[in-house]
């Protein structure tokens, strides 16, 4: 992918989102979104760069006692990792809009490699002179290989949370005219 512009894009913020989900008590998938997303996009190279950085304290939950048990050492540990990282280290490009990324995914200081599928768009023109690029991938990590290992047994068997997390990015990137 190239463009004639400076390759280098910025996260449109309003219409970009992150978010997980895992299963609950088993019966339930949980679902939360953050409200805070930083992320680049370089199509300078042979194939796009792509970094992302999301402050765990930007979570938004429904339940003040949850965002304290979130932020604790049992969980993300936000005293001392403030925040999820992603870097990636390869970029494969499908048919059409298909797109494999993989990356240094980093949650509570353990960085694990992670890949995500679905698409990105070619580069677009908007009403305002400008350009965009849209960018959504999924992908489903262990929570337990980052450390974020609490659990409560259910009496009649079971956890209360899933291991698999599910991964999902929606970003709108812009570059000026």
């Amino acid at each position: 992918m190239s463009t004639t512009t400076t390759p280098t894009y910025t996260l449109d913020t309003v219409h970009s989102t992150a978010s997980f989900a895992v299963k609950h008590m088993g019966v339930s998938t949980f679902r939360a979104e953050f409200d805070q997303i930083e992320a680049t996009l370089d199509l300078s190279g042979d194939a796009p760069a792509f970094t992302g950085h999301v402050p765990i304290e930007s979570v938004r939950l429904r339940d003040e006692n949850l965002r304290g048990h979130l932020y604790a050492e049992d969980f993300f540990d936000v005293a001392n990792h403030p925040a999820i990282d992603f870097v990636s280290t390869s970029v494969v490009r499908g048919e059409g809009e298909a797109i494999t990324v993989t990356g240094d995914l980093t949650i509570k200081g353990v960085t694990q490699s992670v890949t995500g599928t679905g698409t990105i768009t070619a580069p677009t023109e908007d009403p305002f002179g400008g350009t965009r690029v849209g960018v959504e991938l999924n992908a489903v990590v262990d929570r337990t290989a980052f450390g974020l290992n609490w659990n409560q047994p259910l009496p009649k068997g079971g956890f209360a949370l899933a291991n698999d997390v599910a991964l999902a990015i929606h970003l709108e990137f812009s570059q000026d005219a």
